[in-house]
């Protein structure tokens, strides 16, 4: 286990008011949403209630992001139009992401509960329905994602009608961001699927699939398109971009350790997933490129064994340690935190801001869970 700095605050800390008028804003749209679901069957009942459970254990860092970008453009006390509602569609993209990327990693545990496409295919079982287990589980778990896509959509149009009454370029500045940052993170997620199909995928695409699946829209886009509702000039969005892509690369750079070396019980979901799915972490890609044909060797047996067990996520720490790819990518999280916290030194921002960003810059690059 590493021995990693405490984090001195939780985005709830923060910003208890904001956040909690976002999980009202995410709740309310979730349970709207699931009585017209179940109108049209009472089946369909069950789809909302677990959505309302799953997005309950989320860390909020996106919707945090949006709001102190929202309040860096405008001050920290002042009430950004449609900010609120961004931060929860935010909330929901998100969702919509973990439940989609859960069926391509065969994932079976998130936020300490089963994820979804697991919870269904084990109520088929159960149930005795017809048919295979998985292929309902999975269907059920596209099916879900899409719907929190669509409801996060909806959200960023109602945060786009708040702002566009009385500042209409805001609000068409905010959709620019908005549909830049699904696009990205579309792709990144194909190449992030392309890079455990190719073997040879190098460290230059695992950083690539780091940028574009996870980095940009955790801390830069939710940070941009805050900024956006909030008036900001070209030099101050210019200067977030960059605070935020320093940000949110260590955040990712830290899942990838915490998927491979963190606590299941502190995660949420379990260590062996990225070894049973060979997953092109710049860890492992790292790892390849330094070791001796042995380790290599070791690398190939238990990387994409869909049947690996204890046994082969301790060879594979045991490589990934001793060929320098941990110290290497604990340096990378200390350099973009470092160069983060020098660009946001030189914003011109309130000062209460200033240190709010801070602390959650080291959230994300310090955390255990």
């Amino acid at each position: 286990m590493l021995d990693l700095p405490p984090v001195l605050a939780t985005p709830h800390d923060l910003d208890p008011a904001g956040l909690s008028a976002v999980e009202d804003l995410v709740t309310a749209e979730i349970e709207r949403n699931g009585q017209a679901l179940a109108a049209i069957d009472p089946s369909l009942r069950d789809v909302s209630d677990r959505l309302v459970t799953l997005v309950q254990g989320g860390k909020r860092l996106r919707a945090a992001f949006c709001l102190w970008g929202a309040r860096a453009a405008a001050g920290p006390r002042a009430e950004v139009a449609g900010a609120t509602a961004a931060a929860a569609a935010l909330e929901l993209f998100h969702l919509a992401a973990l439940v989609h990327d859960d069926v391509m990693d065969r994932s079976e545990r998130r936020r300490g509960g089963p994820t979804v496409h697991h919870a269904y295919a084990d109520r088929h079982g159960a149930e005795g329905y017809g048919g295979d287990a998985r292929t309902f589980g999975d269907g059920v778990a596209v099916l879900v994602g899409d719907l929190c896509l669509t409801w996060s959509d909806d959200l960023l149009g109602a945060a786009q009608a708040e702002a566009g009454r009385l500042r209409p370029a805001r609000a068409r500045r905010a959709r620019q961001v908005w549909e830049e940052m699904r696009l990205q993170v579309i792709a990144g997620q194909y190449l992030d699927l392309l890079g455990q199909a190719r073997p040879d995928s190098d460290s230059a695409a695992a950083h690539r699939v780091l940028t574009y699946k996870s980095a940009k829209y955790t801390v830069e886009h939710p940070l941009l398109l805050g900024a956006a509702l909030g008036g900001a000039d070209a030099e101050l969005l210019d200067q977030l971009s960059r605070f935020g892509r320093g940000v949110g690369e260590a955040f990712q750079l830290r899942d990838d350790v915490l998927g491979l070396f963190g606590d299941p019980d502190l995660t949420g979901k379990s260590v062996s997933d990225d070894v049973r799915e060979g997953k092109r972490t710049l860890l492992i890609t790292s790892a390849e490129e330094s070791a001796s044909p042995d380790q290599r060797r070791v690398l190939a047996r238990h990387l994409g064994d869909p049947d690996g067990g204890p046994e082969g996520l301790r060879a594979v720490r045991e490589v990934v340690t001793a060929t320098g790819a941990l110290a290497l990518v604990e340096e990378r999280i200390e350099e973009r935190s470092t160069r983060a916290h020098e660009v946001l030194g030189a914003m011109s921002i309130d000062e209460q801001t200033r240190r709010t960003l801070g602390v959650l810059s080291d959230a994300c690059a310090w955390r255990v869970a």
